[in-house]
């Protein structure tokens, strides 16, 4: 089942190999929550890790998840979702955590979570997709991106098309604020 053209949609990244006892998962679950609790679907890739703690959180208020699953996985999707839709290759699944959102909110992850900052970001860039926010949540970000500055070519103005959020509350106001007046049209 998917989205009517009323849901404001999120997209949660993240990476799937931490657990409970991790400051991703922790956040991510608190965020997946504050934005179910704002009216926002949580759309991940439907896994373990971040994916996982923020279709938890959301469903615990009551929210609605999407899961942007894989053909070729061999693994289950976590449990928390409420929606699937199913892709056969890695940048239709890209494609479709990206085209129907809102908003982005990056975690701490792997060459994965990288992957998917960089398409959105470069989309932003380019004007393939109308500007949305793209949040990046946790202290390890602001060095990727200055050693991402310092080495390749990545200008202040790629630079201010980020947010910046210390915590899930933040992220979840950047979200909340910036997406107010943008409509996806699919």
């Amino acid at each position: 089942m998917l989205e009517n053209s009323d849901d404001k949609i999120v997209t949660i990244f993240g990476g799937s190999r931490c657990d409970e006892n991790s400051p991703e998962y922790n956040e991510a679950k608190e965020l997946g929550g504050k934005l179910a609790e704002a009216g926002f679907t949580i759309c991940t890739g439907g896994y373990l890790g971040v994916m996982e703690a923020a279709s938890r959180g959301a469903r615990e208020k009551g929210g609605r998840v999407l899961g942007i699953v894989m053909n070729q996985f061999k693994s289950e999707p976590n449990r928390y979702l409420t929606d699937k839709v199913a892709t056969n290759h890695f940048y239709e699944r890209l494609q479709n955590l990206i085209v129907r959102s809102v908003g982005f909110v990056a975690l701490r992850g792997g060459m994965g979570t990288v992957t998917e900052i960089s398409l959105v970001w470069n989309k932003l860039q380019t004007g393939v997709i109308d500007k949305r926010p793209l949040v990046l949540l946790g202290d390890c970000w602001s060095n990727v991106i200055k050693t991402w500055q310092e080495n390749l070519v990545v200008s202040d103005k790629d630079i201010s098309l980020l947010d910046f959020a210390e915590n899930a509350e933040k992220a979840c106001r950047i979200i909340v604020e910036k997406s107010k007046k943008i409509s996806i049209n699919l």
